[in-house]
């Protein structure tokens, strides 16, 4: 166990390989309802896009997301692809967690609150970001492949 727990290199792939696989299954499953739940689904995603002003084919960018969201998952998971899959699941969690920024913003609201409510988008968003400097680790298809 103590070896395990020493800050080596055995140690944070393996560290690596849990976070991947934990953040990776949990991304799949939110991502999935919205994956698969069609163009009326993907034109609501969409709109989210006008927060940060881009108003142009929001069913497209509603699919993205739920791309992101999914197919990241299923990527990050594997270890493949993984710092473009990292990106695009950032970018997500970007226009996420503005949703609730302009909403509160619009509302006059406690600014405080609205970041509670989009704190998942949030605290997801500083993993990808860590994770986009780390890489996928020893225990990844990418490590094989490249």
């Amino acid at each position: 166990m103590k070896k395990l727990l020493s800050p080596n290199t055995q140690a944070v792939n393996f560290g690596l390989l849990i976070i991947r696989i934990g953040i990776g299954i949990m991304f799949v499953l939110h991502g999935e309802g919205k994956m698969f739940g069609g163009p009326e689904k993907w034109l609501k995603l969409g709109g989210a896009m006008d927060n940060i002003g881009i108003t142009f084919l929001p069913t497209f960018w509603g699919f993205m997301a739920a791309f992101a969201e999914f197919g990241g998952g299923i990527l990050l998971v594997l270890g493949l692809l993984f710092r473009p899959a990292c990106f695009l699941m950032l970018c997500t969690m970007f226009v996420a967690a503005s949703v609730h920024w302009f909403d509160a913003a619009e509302a006059g609201e406690a600014l405080k609150g609205k970041i509670m409510e989009g704190s998942h988008a949030i605290e997801a968003g500083f993993v990808f970001l860590g994770l986009l400097f780390t890489g996928s680790g020893k225990y990844s298809v990418d490590n094989k492949l490249f």
